[in-house]
């Protein structure tokens, strides 16, 4: 059955965050909660989901800037909003 996604990749990552001490987590664990709980289970190339939330989150040219702070060593936090 083909199914479309929910949620976008980075408001999936905001779900996740939510739910962690201090609203940071490591790329891993975010990626982690995304699959146990199927927020966005289609992905498109061939590359994890901890990368994928990495480039979104550091790298997509600033553009969720406003939304993860980035904390080096694979860590993000969610910026107040």
């Amino acid at each position: 059955m083909n199914r479309k996604n929910l949620l976008s990749l980075h408001e999936a990552m905001v779900v996740a965050l939510i739910t962690f001490p201090g609203r940071q987590a490591s790329f891993e664990q975010i990626a982690e909660f995304i699959e146990k709980r199927n927020l966005f289970p289609i992905r498109r190339g061939n590359i994890t989901l901890s990368k994928q939330i990495e480039l979104r989150a550091i790298q997509s040219k600033g553009r969720y800037h406003h939304l993860f702070e980035d904390l080096g060593e694979d860590r993000i936090r969610l910026r107040n909003f």
